[in-house]
This record gives C-alpha cells, sequence and structure tokens, in this order.
C-alpha cells in the first residue's frame, strides 16, 4: 500500500512512545494521542478519530481478555488456597530445594525454560507462578527477580527458539524460500546465546538484593502475589477467634488435602498435555488451548477449596474471590489495553475493526507498510555487502515488527527480507535467525509491556512497566552478542 500521512504520524507516534519508554515514563497517553491522530489523518474526519480511540481500547480488550481470565481465576484459586493455609503447606517441600534466593533463581530458570520449550509460555506461566514463584520469594528471591528470570526463560529464550513445536522457525523460513531446520538449528544456538548474557547480568543486578528466607519483605510480596493487603479489621479477628479450636482443625485438615491435591492437579495437567504434543499428530495442547484447560481446571479446584472452606457459604465466598481476581487482573493490565489499541493499527488483522471500515475496503497495516516500503529502497539502493550491516539491519526489523505485540505476526517479513537480502557473506538461514530472535523476544513478551508478559508480571505481583525497563537492557544486549556470534560463526 503506497505510504499516506497516517503513516508517517503512526512512525512518528512509534518513535516518540519509544524515546518515552527510555526515559522510564509511562507511554498511555501518547498512544491515546497518537491512535486519534493517525485514525483522523487516515480518515480525515474528527468524528472517526473518536471513534477510532474508543474502538482499539475495544478490539485490544477483546484479544488479551484470554490473559485478565487465566490471571482472574489463577489469583481465586490462590486466594481460596490462603483461606485455608494450604498455599504455605505447598510450596513446604520445594522450600527444601529452594534454600536460598540464589538456588531459586536457578531452578525458576531450569524449570521454566523446558516448561516453555513443550508448551509456549501462555499455559506455562500459570502452572510455574502458582508453584515456583512463591516458594522462590520465600527462600528470598525479589519478586522483580522472579518476574526478569520467568519471563527471559520463557517468553525469551524458550518461545524465540520454538524448537520443539517449530511454528516460528517454520513461519520465518517459508517467507525466506528455505528448510524450516536451517533457521530452527541456528536460532535455538542464539536463544541460548541471547538468554544467557540477558539472564547472567540480570542475576549480577539482583544479586545484592537477594534477602535472606522467610524474610518480613518476602510475606509483603506474597501478599501482592495473591491480590491481597494484610488488612483484616479487628472485628474479621474477633469472629475468627470465635470459631474456636473445631474450625480450626478442620480448617488444618482441609488444607492439608489441598496442598496435595493442587500440586497433583497441576502435574497431572501438565503429564496429560505432555502426552497429547508426544502422541497426537495435532500437535497436541499449546497456546491458548492449554490455557483454557489449565484455567479450566483451576475453576475447579477453586469451587471445591471454598466449599471446603465455607460450605454453604462458598456461594458468597467463591464471588468474593473472583471479583478479587478481576480487580487484581484489571489493575495489573489495565494501562496495557491502549498501548495494544495504538500497535494493533500496526496490523491489517485488526485495522479493519478499529478505523469502522467495509469488509471489502483495503485495510492498511501502518506498521508492516512501512517496513516493507524500507525494505524496498534499501534494496534498490543497494546496501553494501557488509554481513555485519545487513544482520544488525534484520535484527532492527525484527525488533520494530516485534513492536505489535505479537512476536510472531512480522516473522514472515523478516523471512522474506532475509531471502532477499541474502548474500555470500551471510545467508537466509542466519539472516531468518536473527530476524526471529529480534521479532519475538520483542514481540513475545520481554521488552514491551503490552505483550504476553503482562501475565508474568500480573503472576508475580509487579508492575509490568517496571518489568519491561528491568529487562531491555539485558535482552537488548543480548540481541546484539548473538547477532555478532552469528556473523563470525556462520
Amino acid at each position: 500500500m503506497e505510504l499516506t500521512a497516517a503513516h508517517w504520524m503512526y512512525a512518528v507516534v512509534t518513535v516518540v512512545v519509544i524515546v518515552t519508554m527510555l526515559f522510564k515514563r509511562g507511554v498511555v497517553l501518547p498512544t491515546l494521542v497518537g491512535t486519534f491522530l493517525v485514525a483522523c489523518m487516515y480518515k480525515g474526519s474528527l468524528v472517526s478519530g473518536f471513534q477510532a480511540m474508543f474502538n482499539a481500547n475495544l478490539v485490544a480488550a477483546k484479544e488479551l481478555f484470554n490473559i485478565f481470565l487465566i490471571i482472574t481465576f489463577m489469583v481465586a484459586l490462590l486466594q481460596s488456597l490462603k483461606d485455608l493455609k494450604a498455599d504455605q503447606k505447598m510450596i513446604a517441600p520445594i522450600q527444601k530445594v529452594m534454600k536460598n534466593g540464589h538456588i531459586a533463581f536457578l531452578v525458576l530458570l531450569a524449570t521454566t525454560y523446558v516448561i516453555s520449550l513443550f508448551f509456549w509460555p501462555t499455559p506455562a506461566v500459570p502452572l510455574i507462578c502458582a508453584l515456583l514463584v512463591p516458594a522462590a520469594i520465600r527462600a528470598g528471591l525479589p519478586a522483580m527477580a522472579a518476574a526478569v528470570t520467568v519471563s527471559i526463560a520463557g517468553q525469551g529464550m524458550a518461545l524465540s527458539s520454538d524448537y520443539i513445536m517449530q511454528v516460528a522457525p517454520m513461519l520465518t523460513a517459508k517467507s525466506a524460500g528455505i528448510e524450516t531446520g536451517a533457521v530452527a538449528d541456528k536460532v535455538l544456538l542464539l536463544s541460548l546465546i541471547t538468554g544467557g548474557v540477558a539472564i547472567g547480568m540480570s542475576y549480577l543486578l539482583f544479586r545484592k538484593e537477594i534477602r535472606k528466607p522467610n524474610s518480613e519483605v518476602a510475606e509483603q510480596e506474597l501478599q501482592s502475589i495473591t491480590g491481597m493487603a494484610n488488612v483484616e479489621s479487628a472485628e474479621n479477628e474477633i469472629a475468627a477467634a470465635a470459631e474456636g479450636a473445631a474450625q480450626n482443625k478442620e480448617t488444618e485438615k482441609w488444607g492439608k488435602l489441598f496442598a496435595v491435591l493442587v500440586p497433583l492437579s497441576l502435574l497431572a495437567v501438565m503429564i496429560f498435555m505432555f502426552s497429547t504434543k508426544l502422541g497426537s499428530n495435532s500437535g497436541g495442547f499449546e497456546g491458548g488451548d492449554g490455557a483454557a484447560f489449565i484455567g479450566g481446571v483451576a475453576t475447579v479446584l477453586l469451587i471445591l477449596a471454598s466449599v471446603a472452606f465455607k460450605r454453604l457459604d462458598a456461594l458468597d465466598k467463591i464471588s468474593d474471590h473472583l471479583t478479587e481476581g478481576f480487580v487484581f487482573a484489571f489493575r495489573a493490565m489495565g494501562p496495557v489495553i491502549p498501548i495494544a489499541g495504538f500497535f494493533f493499527l500496526g496490523s491489517s488483522d485488526f485495522t479493519g475493526s478499529i478505523l469502522s471500515l467495509p469488509e471489502d475496503a483495503a485495510k492498511p497495516a501502518f506498521l508492516f507498510d512501512l517496513i516493507q516500503t524500507a525494505q524496498h529502497g534499501a534494496i534498490q539502493a543497494g546496501i553494501p555487502d557488509f554481513p555485519i550491516v545487513t544482520a544488525f539491519l534484520i535484527l532492527i526489523v525484527g525488533i520494530i515488527t516485534g513492536l505489535d505485540g505479537s512476536g510472531f505476526s512480522g516473522l514472515p517479513l523478516v523471512g522474506a527480507l532475509s531471502g532477499a537480502m541474502a548474500t555470500s557473506g551471510i545467508d537466509a538461514g542466519t539472516l531468518g535467525a536473527i530476524g526471529q530472535i529480534g521479532s519475538v523476544w520483542t514481540g513475545g513478551g520481554t521488552i514491551i509491556a503490552w505483550s504476553s508478559l503482562v501475565a508474568v508480571a500480573g503472576f508475580c505481583g509487579v508492575p509490568v512497566l517496571d518489568l519491561a525497563r528491568k529487562n531491555f537492557g539485558p535482552v537488548v544486549i543480548g540481541m546484539c552478542v548473538a547477532t555478532i556470534v552469528a556473523v563470525f560463526i556462520w
């Protein structure tokens, strides 16, 4: 599509958003204004600009609501387990392994990476954050360090290589006109290099913040994870004391039962998902299907735990837990919706709905149109045959295409550009692997807040924008190191 003034306005706002993030300020305001300006300039109407601002937020909310729900049900389940004091009993065995914050860091890293290799991080994150993150925090690992570890290992290292399911390498290779294996093997190594650098730098940054086990700060962070403030009123304390030792004994019994039932249930979920992965030609449960399955199991466990704690009063108690879960999810994800709405304008999949275009009308893709124009201009200009220049250009393109928060939607463009710019000095497979690293590490959820990174932040009880900032430096340096290594070894 021919570039219009709206395309250039989109480019300007994108630069403003990136610069604003570099200055560690919120980007909700520029994205809201940007959505309005782009829509006004494209449709030539102020009314259309107002409508687009609302539509963009509505479309983003629809696309991200599955993350809202999985956070809601998992937080509600954790709340019900807290009533039974099953959460403390459940993580006691894990704490025996996580003797301190340093060991907890390594255990969390390895577990997240292995599970996310078989399933995309969307279903893996609730499992890991429900069982391991609380134990890691009690062992002395700060909540932010736990969130950084989970996001780098899962959303970064595992998802960027996608070595088991190979959806990402297939998309890149097909567009580049090469075999999937030519990309998959290389991107696996580059993902490990990027992750090794990023996680190593992150550990050094957090090393001095690791606390002694079971500190008061750790308990405060655990309360933020479950979305609860420790603010029981005097009336509640008196009422609880009046219930007597009989109910305490009953609660203790059910607490022990659910401390075993919940981990076994989630373990059974993982085993079932592994079995469908290994024994089914359809590829088993992954992505949204896996998250839905885990969410359903969490809902059943929530019902059982609520009934065990309050019997008939569970009719009201479960509503309270779900309300707390939704409040927690909206508090975590609220700022992300307008940001995602603006970047959804970059893809033709969403611009029709946001701009209220007719079904048969051409759908602009403001971000991808700009990238494609730059691609054609670079080819016509005859970029010098310097492999290092070409490699970093592909990396930058991959990072930019990942700004839409998807990570995978830009892979066809990255692949096509890799095939077009391959030279005797650097082949298409290497370029495709570099571009895939840039796109998935960015959009898959490590350095931008309007991606699935919000789920990690929500489960770990940390602000998503702060998490994106903590990841930004180590991840970008890791990608640059991986790109340099790729140029020299291939």
